[in-house]
């Protein structure tokens, strides 16, 4: 069982980039599917989530430019960001989580590196 992360990289401030987060040995549509990120020297913080009954949540340092997402049929979570801002450089993890309890992380991805210039 794991989760494969791709999609990270650099890019300048304004531009966008979308993470993948390829699942397998889980079914993402029902867990909660999360995203988060940590930066360098602070604590990993949570970005969005996705529930089961496709419910979404999205911190307020993001709310309006990062939009998460899942494909059921690809049963791959993603993260699309927009607006980028040199504060959103960090680490980003996908994560799986119970349902309903987002809180209580099952597995998480290989993290990847997203540098806003």
């Amino acid at each position: 069982v794991q989760l494969v992360e791709s999609g990270g990289g650099s890019v300048q401030a304004g531009g966008s980039l979308r993470h993948s987060c390829a699942a397998s040995g889980y079914t993402v549509s029902l867990y909660c599917m999360a995203w988060f990120r940590q930066a360098p020297g602070k604590e990993r913080e949570g970005v969005a989530t996705i529930e089961r009954d496709g419910s979404t949540r999205h911190a307020d340092s993001v709310k309006g430019r990062f939009t998460v997402s899942r494909d059921n049929v690809q049963n791959t979570l993603y993260l699309q960001m927009n607006s980028l801002k040199p504060e959103d450089t960090a680490m980003y993890y996908c994560a799986v989580a119970v349902a309903g309890n987002c809180e209580r992380i099952l597995n998480w991805g290989q993290g990847t590196q997203v540098t806003v210039s």
